[in-house]
């Protein structure tokens, strides 16, 4: 198979090379720890204490391979994972999968901007509303205005702000022989809380959204290449594949680790001395102070908001993928604006009613938290679709994910669905 343009193998150096492989895999891994995903992990360390942390070492691998398998339906087809899905399902279950999605994500998206600006306010004591209408009009701009590759640079470089978390957990000093214990040796779930929680790990890490965000990147890496046509980019050969799993190994890996330190961090302060209920974003961070000192609680309201600015074009843009690829219509971060109107005015829809909804009486913390429990129930539904892609030797060009990652991505499914039906059972 014939070797596409622009390959990371011509760069000189282990590790030059190394940072040029990362890409789409690592920003869809970093724009999975967004204030949301931020939230659902302060959440269940203030709640549940340090009983959750095994979820990390559960999610990634799981979470790896399922953005493996969409990223590879990328590369191979040449089109996104909607584009794929419109070959295997009647077009009127994509339209309701986009509502969703486009429900979910814009009201992730509002929280997102209020967790960011409510954090921003406590830094600066500018009014939060300020905040928002500034973060929304900058996002959007941003979004239309540069071209994809400026787009991918700046999100890589946003992705550094996540290691606050990492830095915050050491900073409280933890017992470590006592939190590799609950790591290694998993506390099942046993209240409807406890499932609610679980599921809203899941539908926050494994979620809807970065499945079509992935394969969409995969395509945009290729035009931005020159591949401009769907014939161009199809296939991919082992090489370019293994390279593109080593950039997804590592996003997931990042995003997991992120997990696993804002679920430490929050446990061993917030659980620890009692505070079991967060309001706001800014709640957790002023919760800190006492705690863990001025410096912690400053890296994690800078780590929120910077990885909001990451998270919200992901979220925004995901939807407007969906449904541009749905029907046809032109769409992608490279394309002109006034070519791609649908593709950009759905992207800022959701972005503009994010903004609306920070204005309601709808508290961020129970809007992250549920949006994350939304995701983690339509999930498992879009994981049939990608299943029934994966599977299809003509679709996939004769190069299917192997059988342990289907299985793999099967098992996701199959666990999915289970963790959302205990929500209503327990």
């Amino acid at each position: 198979m014939k070797k596409k343009s622009g390959s990371p193998e011509t760069t000189k150096g282990p590790v030059r090379r190394f940072f040029a492989l990362l890409g789409p895999g690592l920003v869809t891994g970093a724009a999975d720890d967004d204030p949301s995903g931020i939230v659902t992990y302060s959440i269940a360390g203030a709640q549940l204490g340090t009983s959750m942390l095994w979820t990390a070492l559960l999610t990634f691998p799981l979470m790896a391979a399922v953005q493996m398998m969409c990223a590879r339906i990328g590369m191979v087809t040449g089109e996104g994972l909607t584009t794929a899905l419109r070959k295997k399902m009647p077009k009127a279950v994509l339209v309701l999968m986009g509502l969703a999605l486009f429900a979910a994500n814009t009201v992730n998206v509002g929280a997102d901007l209020s967790g960011m600006a409510d954090v921003a306010n406590l830094l600066s004591g500018i009014p939060a509303a300020c905040f928002v209408l500034l973060f929304g009009v900058a996002i959007i701009f941003a979004t239309i205005w540069f071209k994809y590759n400026a787009i991918a640079s700046i999100l890589k470089w946003l992705a550094l702000s996540l290691f606050a978390y990492v830095i915050t957990a050491f900073l409280v000093r933890p017992d470590w022989p006592k939190v590799l214990t609950a790591t290694f040796l998993p506390s099942w779930p046993t209240s409807h809380a406890q499932w609610a929680t679980l599921v809203a790990i899941l539908g926050t890490t494994i979620s809807p959204y970065l499945f079509f965000w992935q394969s969409s990147q995969e395509v945009e890496v290729e035009k931005a290449r020159g591949q401009r046509t769907a014939a161009s980019r199809r296939g991919g050969n082992l090489q370019e594949l293994n390279e593109r799993a080593i950039d997804v190994g590592v996003g997931a890996f990042f995003s997991n680790l992120i997990m696993y330190f804002i679920i430490l961090t929050t446990a061993l302060t917030l659980h620890k001395n009692g505070i079991t209920h967060l309001d706001n974003s800014k709640d957790a961070v002023q919760a800190l102070v006492p705690l863990a000192g001025h410096f912690a609680s400053l890296l994690y309201a800078i780590g929120l908001i910077g990885v909001g600015f990451l998270a919200i074009p992901t979220l925004a843009g995901s939807a407007a993928y969906v449904f541009t690829e749905t029907f046809d219509f032109p769409q992608g971060l490279d394309e002109k604006m006034f070519r791609a109107r649908a593709f950009y005015g759905i992207l800022t829809l959701s972005i503009v009613l994010g903004v609306v909804l920070t204005f309601t009486s709808i508290k961020p913390m129970d809007a992250l938290f549920w949006s994350a429990v939304l995701n983690g129930l339509l999930a498992p539904f879009v994981l049939v679709g990608i299943l029934l892609v994966a599977c299809d030797t003509v679709l996939m060009r004769n190069q299917r994910s192997s059988l342990l990652a289907r299985i793999t991505v099967g098992v996701v499914t199959v666990g999915m669905f289970v963790a959302g039906i205990a929500i209503f059972l327990v």
